[in-house]
């Protein structure tokens, strides 16, 4: 069993130490709740909302030649706790900007995730889109990551759980406008692909932007595992064992911690057995791929 919190916290815009303080914090506190993997939200280190290319510089951190401090901070934590984590960030790589999300595993060198779909927003309308789709291999199970925007692509989590992910992780900054990932898409991606899905946005507002909280754990049939008790349109279904860090920020979302406990093997298992030898249904086996080329064309 492993279990996993997603923590939805504010974000400093801009100031990496301090971002990095409170997730050294949260990693300690989470460790005590006997939690394996946290979750941090999208360009948790950096702030996101930026308006002009010199501004999404100025934010973005360089891993090469060695991780800024910020993130070496949290990457020793994670060491000394024998703690998960994924952290979002603005990078810079050479000459292009990346809306990346590290994987830190305290046993093993860091992985980065670059995000791949971007929208017209913030950050994203400077950064390249990342090119690949990969799932990492952990002591915990098969990860695969995927950064807000992502989720809305269907086939990015599609590729991920058919390339073996037992838990897609989703570091978001959900504005507000952005309900339909909350209340649907996350379920959905869970569903339809019998994977664990951990959701994590930010609570706060940051240069005109305010998002909406509404993290969530979903498992493999769409179920909501746990789900922060933030924003307008938040569905309830609150997990009874969240720790809520009590501030309270905008449209009532919280700073909070949720967590729920998962069995990743279950995600190994595309076959739904409703009725034995009478309602049976299997997610991958029926697939038609022939049918599917205009996805490619």
């Amino acid at each position: 069993m492993t279990r996993v919190a997603c923590a939805q916290l504010d974000v400093v815009f801009n100031d990496p130490k301090a971002n990095a303080d409170s997730a050294v914090q949260t990693l300690r506190d989470c460790k005590s709740q006997g939690v394996d993997l946290i979750v941090f939200p999208e360009c948790f280190l950096t702030g996101y909302c930026v308006s002009n290319r010199g501004a999404a510089e100025e934010i973005a951190l360089q891993l090469s030649p060695t991780p800024p401090h910020a993130l070496a901070a949290i990457w020793e934590e994670c060491r000394s706790l024998g703690i998960f984590a994924v952290v979002g960030f603005a990078q810079l790589e050479g000459q292009n900007l990346y809306n990346s999300a590290a994987l830190i595993d305290p046993n093993n060198e860091l992985k980065v995730y670059q995000k791949t779909h971007l929208p017209e927003l913030g950050f994203d309308k400077f950064a390249t889109p990342g090119s690949q789709l990969p799932v990492f291999e952990t002591d915990l199970g098969k990860i695969g990551i995927l950064v807000c925007f992502d989720l809305r692509i269907p086939e990015a989590a599609r590729t991920l759980a058919l390339k073996g992910a037992e838990l897609i992780v989703l570091p978001t900054n959900w504005p507000e406008g952005a309900h339909a990932g909350p209340n649907f898409m996350a379920a959905a991606r869970a569903g339809e692909n019998r994977v664990f899905v951990a959701t994590c946005n930010r609570v706060g507002t940051e240069n005109g932007f305010t998002f909406i909280g509404q993290s969530g754990i979903y498992d493999v049939t769409g179920t909501t595992l746990a789900k922060a008790n933030g924003g307008r349109q938040s569905l309830g279904a609150t997990n009874e064992e969240s720790q809520s860090l009590g501030t309270i920020g905008p449209l009532g979302a919280t700073e909070e911690i949720i967590t729920a406990d998962i069995d990743l093997s279950i995600a190994r298992i595309k076959r739904n057995i409703v009725r034995p030898g009478e309602f049976e249904t299997e997610m991958f086996a029926t697939r038609q791929p022939s049918l599917y080329t205009v996805i490619t064309e």
